[in-house]
Order: structure tokens, then sequence, then C-alpha cells
């Protein structure tokens, strides 16, 4: 993938997730900034998403650790580089533990 296809899919991926944190009705608070996007729980916490370009992988880093994705499209998306969990699983996972409540974000 190019540089180019590849910002075009992170970019799609942190406003997926935006739009996907609004649908749930969770109370989580997010920001977007240059490519970062940091999503704040009430707990104090945060958990991160950002691009790393010269790798071409989505990394989060969460309280319980950091993630790296890599973009398979035949696969369907941002899998885990470690074993191949899809990027919205492990987020949602994540942010549930963190917001102390289930957050579906599908």
């Amino acid at each position: 993938m190019n540089e180019s296809e590849y910002n075009r899919q992170v970019d799609e991926t942190l406003l997926a997730i935006e739009e996907a944190i609004d649908a749930s009705g969770a109370d989580i608070d997010y920001e977007n900034a240059g490519g970062v996007l940091t999503l704040y729980f009430d707990d104090g916490s945060q958990i991160i998403l950002n691009r790393q370009t010269p790798v071409r992988q989505l990394w989060m880093a969460a309280r319980d650790s950091g993630y790296h994705f890599d973009y398979d499209a035949e696969r369907g998306g941002w899998l885990r580089d470690s074993d191949a969990a899809a990027l919205f699983d492990v987020l949602e996972e994540s942010a549930s533990r963190q917001a102390g409540e289930k957050v579906t974000l599908r």
C-alpha cells in the first residue's frame, strides 16, 4: 500500500471510530488533532490511536497495553500484528474496561 492509500485508510478509520462512539451512547469524549485520535474516559484515562506512517501501521495505546495494527484489505481491515484481532474488537474491549461499562462500537 502506498502512503496516500495508507493515509486514506487511517483517516477513514479514525472517522469511523468517532462516528461509532457518537452512536454508542457511551460517555466517551474524543479529540482528533493531527492524525491522533484521543479518547477520554470519566476516570481520567485515555486511549490514543495514531498513525505510524514509516511502518504503515495504526497504533493504539490503552491503559492495559499498546497495540500495533496492520491493514489487510483481503481480511477486512486493521488487524493486530500479534494475533490478527480486529481493531474494533480490541478497541471495544479496552474502551469497555476503561469506561467501566460495555461499549459497543459496531
